[in-house]
């Protein structure tokens, strides 16, 4: 097997100045020519295995420093501070901000910190606990392995099918953690959907839960009981310093495990392959509601059995998101606090039941048109006791240039000229001539015209 290789040229150049040596010294002590070093101070050629362990053996020289990318959050972390409207006219594409970051990641860092602490950038800068767990979800791009194989291995020795699901996870509580499933009246559980009474042995959900969500209940106790270590290793592998966060990742992940186990990943590849993703298909089959189906589509990046890269997002009527993966899409949709009223997301809390789809085009981080199928359809969550009944719309995105494999493509044009375009959000769009817009872009002057005596849509200058 060949080494491993990286390119390193600036650490590598850093470290040769730090000590005061040649190219010929330093090549020397690392038995290699100087013209190779030189290749490698240039990033002309890769950095092995076998030169990281003699740096470390003859230096004072940390292996971990070959990895200030992670600092600032990859190219994609980069991606995001500039795609600030400040930047909006330079349109710096990712292979310029990938080589800037490969030559001069130091210079990338100050960046990175400068801009974190000019407070523009809310999504790197946040402690809010519900941001810093979806930058921790996206750093994982959504898909934890040991979670997922120990789901799909779990799935396989109780046999799950589509006529015993629930059947198969009741049985499991009882046999292996002497534990009954109890459904109660809504006013015997008024505050809760579900609750562990060790003292009566249950498990005990409420009445208002439909079916799927049962089952999911079911599956997400499971997982807080059988996998509770390997949950809490990853949740601590954040080092969150906010407690609420630690518990609002480990809930995450809890419900990953439970839906890696409804939909054990092999058999649902299988099925996405089989059917062209038909998102009917997959929640008849599989026992599942759309949301859960959404979240798990979003997850599929296994080693050498990667699906479809799916973004998800849940809204309400008034446009605010309540859930945002990106997953492995590398989608900018999701960046901004509101949606935008042109996407037919928000026709869906109109056609309750139907799916709605749509080829919309989206500036991406460097301003440039990007174009993405969605498919939106409207879910209810029952609430306890009097909260009563809540809807939401829950978005499925994949890019315009992989949909054509989608059932729900069918008969859809994909052809460019077709899409709609929509932005992030009034405030962080900077489309003009929009009839939608609500306020001008952050940032740009506004412009007040006479004929129109200042009525919407608004004339700014960027």
């Amino acid at each position: 097997m060949s080494d491993p290789t990286i390119l390193a040229g600036p650490s590598v150049r850093r470290l040769r100045r730090r000590e005061g040596l040649t190219q010929a010294a330093m090549a020397s002590r690392l038995g290699i020519s100087p013209s190779y070093l030189n290749l490698i101070e240039r990033n002309q050629r890769p950095l092995s295995a076998r030169l990281v362990v003699v740096l470390a053996e003859q230096f004072d020289f940390d292996p971990r420093s070959l990895r200030q990318d992670e600092a600032v959050g990859g190219v994609d972390g980069l991606r995001r501070r500039l795609a600030d409207e400040r930047f909006a006219d330079l349109a710096i594409d990712r292979d310029e901000i990938a080589e800037w970051l490969a030559a001069a990641p130091q210079a990338a860092l100050a960046f990175a910190r400068l801009f974190d602490a000019s407070g523009k950038d809310v999504a790197a800068a946040s402690t809010d606990p519900m941001d810093l767990v979806r930058r921790e979800i996206e750093r994982w791009r959504n898909h934890f392995a040991d979670l997922d194989a120990a789901a799909e291995a779990l799935a396989d020795e109780l046999r799950l099918s589509n006529a015993d699901i629930g059947a198969a996870l009741a049985e499991r509580l009882r046999q292996k953690h002497q534990l009954s499933v109890r459904i109660l009246p809504a006013d015997v559980m008024p505050d809760a959907l579900r609750r562990l009474d060790l003292h009566a042995r249950q498990l005990q959900l409420s009445e208002v839960l439909d079916g799927p969500s049962r089952n999911f209940q079911v599956a997400v106790q499971l997982a807080l009981l059988e996998q509770r270590d390997e949950i809490a290793a990853i949740a601590n592998g954040a080092q969150f310093t906010d407690r609420a966060a630690w518990r609002l990742f480990r809930r995450h992940l809890a419900a990953y495990f439970a839906a890696a186990l409804l939909m054990p990943y092999g058999r649902f590849m299988r099925a996405c392959e089989a059917t062209g993703y038909d998102l009917d298909l997959l929640q008849r089959r599989f026992g599942v509601g759309f949301e859960q189906l959404a979240h798990r589509l979003t997850t599929l990046q296994r080693v050498g059995q990667r699906g479809l890269p799916f973004f998800m997002a849940r809204i309400d009527r008034a446009g605010q998101y309540s859930k945002r993966y990106a997953g492995a899409s590398g989608t900018f949709l999701l960046e901004s606090e509101t949606s935008c009223p042109l996407w037919a997301a928000h026709e869906a809390f109109e056609r309750a039941g139907r799916t709605c789809v749509q080829l919309i085009e989206v500036p991406d981080g460097a301003g440039q048109p990007s174009r993405w199928l969605t498919m939106a359809q409207t879910v209810e969550r029952s609430g306890t006791l009097g909260a009563g009944t809540a809807r939401f719309a829950v978005v499925l995105g994949l890019e315009a240039r992989l949909a054509g494999q989608l059932a729900q493509a069918r008969g859809l044009s994909l052809d460019p000229v077709h899409a709609v375009p929509i932005g992030p959000g009034c405030a962080q769009c900077h489309r003009a001539s929009c009839l939608q817009r609500a306020l001008p872009p952050r940032g740009a002057a506004l412009e007040f015209d006479e004929r129109t005596r200042g009525l919407t849509p608004f004339s700014f200058r960027g």
